[in-house]
């Protein structure tokens, strides 16, 4: 794992975005990072927002292996946010 880059275990459904959603610490600053309800369900299953917290839960450390490489390139999107697809 990259120590410059750190996943507080904080996460939340967000419904407008259709994702679960959960900060990333690098070099001092919170960066937004989520993974879509279809990414999720595609991946693991679920049909709710409770089973694909859940889903995230267990997947969490596979899922912040994948998006560390994307916040060390600084691939995030026109509002700041790192996704998981």
């Amino acid at each position: 794992m990259n120590q410059a880059i750190q996943f507080p275990d904080v996460e939340q459904w967000n419904e407008e975005l259709r994702a679960v959603c959960f900060p990333a610490l690098t070099g001092g600053f919170q960066v937004n990072c989520a993974i879509s309800a279809g990414a999720l369900a595609r991946r693991f299953g679920g049909e709710t927002p409770s089973d694909w917290l859940e889903r995230f839960r267990q997947h969490r450390w596979d899922l912040e292996d994948e998006l560390e490489p994307l916040i060390a390139e600084g691939l995030d999107d026109a509002q700041g946010w790192f996704w998981l697809s």
